[in-house]
């Protein structure tokens, strides 16, 4: 049995694997009642005037990690957000320029929060339901993040990184529905999360609103940070 050294890996490396390794980013906001994601105009001939995900070549310093937390600050501004690792997007002509293999992150931010860094190319919040057509295979990559997080919120509250540190019962309603494109029933829906216990009820109202003002709650991070441990056996 032939055995390889470090050697035979490194002429593999050289002659079989001249790939570059980026990250693309599926940055997630929640507007107006919408399930939104920030898009940038691409700049490649080929894909001219198309709208592509934010992302970019892995630096040799950084590892995979990193360099998405590195795409997702140097555009919106933010740090210390949700970002989760989806899955790796390989198809051999996926890039005009050469082979790259790409790995996608989803992130979940506030948009009121993030101070979009524009430069030079278009950056805008699109609504989900008006994305159709996209650069390389990001339309894919999207759809595989957006099915995730659909998956996600059903299991663990991680839709509350997309709203304000205050919110009302109609704001959740109105985010779950907007990510499960879904009609839910508004009794059903409170009785579940009330059940759950994770609402801080802030004796407050909205203000400045047209309809009747609701009364304003918050998560409660640390509760579900422990009730989470408990049924890990921690």
């Amino acid at each position: 049995m032939h055995t390889k050294n470090i050697n035979t890996h490194r002429i593999e490396i050289r002659d079989y694997f001249m790939a570059a390794i980026s990250v693309d980013c599926v940055i997630f906001g929640f507007d107006e009642d919408e399930l939104k994601v920030l898009l940038i105009k691409s700049d490649l001939k080929e894909y001219k005037g198309k709208p592509s995900l934010l992302g970019d070549i892995v630096h040799p310093d950084e590892d995979l990690e990193t360099a998405a937390y590195r795409v997702l600050r140097d555009r919106t501004g933010l740090e210390n957000v949700y970002m989760e690792q989806v899955q790796a997007f390989g198809g051999i002509n996926r890039h005009p320029a050469g082979r790259v293999v790409t790995i996608a992150f989803y992130s979940l931010v506030n948009i009121q929060h993030s101070e979009l860094k524009t430069q030079e190319n278009e950056l805008h919040w699109h609504s989900m339901k008006d994305i159709t057509d996209m650069a390389f295979d990001h339309k894919d990559i999207l759809d595989t993040c957006y099915q995730r997080l659909q998956a996600k919120v059903i299991d663990q509250p991680v839709g509350f990184n997309l709203l304000p540190k205050k919110f009302s019962l109609r704001d959740l309603q109105n985010l779950y529905e907007a990510i499960l494109d879904v009609k839910l029933d508004r009794r059903n829906f409170r009785k579940k999360f009330f059940a759950m216990d994770y609402l801080v009820d802030l004796n407050e109202e909205e203000k400045d609103v047209r309809h009747r003002p609701a009364r304003l709650y918050k998560f409660n991070h640390d509760k579900y940070n422990l009730h989470h441990k408990k049924n890990l056996g921690f």
